[in-house]
């Protein structure tokens, strides 16, 4: 008679996370953030963060992935999964539903109860929606200890991710390839002024990283 191994205890940890989650703590807790942009934000589970491109929403996906969170996306059925896995998503850890429907707002409810990161790209609704939408998912979000992405507008966001400028490297300068992508990141919260920080996204080695000579400049205004 064969005999069944025991879980090893990461993976019992990780189902006793998934037993916690599906409870309902009620508790924030900070994730983790990809180290360029840890000066700037500190993003939480309960909370919803507006960006306005996917390479954005990648940057915060990357992190909570590689520390073993589950991350997912919805709605979004042009999020580039492989340039995902470059910025460091762990699509072994990732679940994609690219077309909800109408329905993707219990989509996104219902994947609350089971991953910690959600990206969602929200089809255009009335202000009464959008408000009525907001409540039902923040309470979600903060009973089952998930964090919202939006790559699009959502209101009262605790932050908003937008790339200011970006421009290519290596392009008119006589070599004749792109060597990197050089952009400008900023965060803009309510009350706050916004803090501005240049990135490669992607530079040169294909790791994002801030750019070294303004790297001594950054707007460091932890949350």
């Amino acid at each position: 008679m064969s005999v069944a191994r025991l879980p090893d205890s990461a993976r019992i940890r990780e189902l006793q996370d998934r037993v916690l989650r599906m409870q309902g703590s009620g508790i924030s807790r900070a994730l983790p953030v990809i180290a360029p942009l840890e000066p700037l934000l500190v993003p939480r589970t309960g909370g919803t963060y507006v960006v306005d491109s996917p390479s954005l929403a990648m940057l915060l996906m990357a992190a909570p992935s590689q520390a073993g969170e589950w991350v997912a996306v919805v709605g979004a059925a042009d999020f580039g999964l492989a340039a995902a896995a470059g910025f460091g998503v762990d699509l072994t850890r990732t679940i994609a539903v690219p077309e909800p429907g109408e329905r993707w707002p219990d989509v996104v409810a219902g994947l609350a109860e089971i991953v910690s990161v959600i990206m969602v790209r929200p089809p255009r609704v009335t202000e009464h929606q959008a408000a009525r939408l907001r409540t039902r998912l923040r309470t979600r979000l903060r009973q089952r200890d998930a964090m919202l992405i939006s790559w699009g507008d959502w209101p009262r966001s605790e932050a908003r991710l937008g790339i200011e400028s970006s421009a290519w490297d290596g392009l008119g300068r006589g070599h004749g390839r792109i060597t990197g992508r050089r952009t400008v990141v900023t965060v803009r919260r309510a009350g706050r002024p916004a803090s501005r920080i240049e990135l490669w996204l992607p530079g040169p080695d294909l790791r994002v990283d801030t750019v070294p000579e303004i790297a001594e400049e950054r707007i460091a205004e932890a949350v």
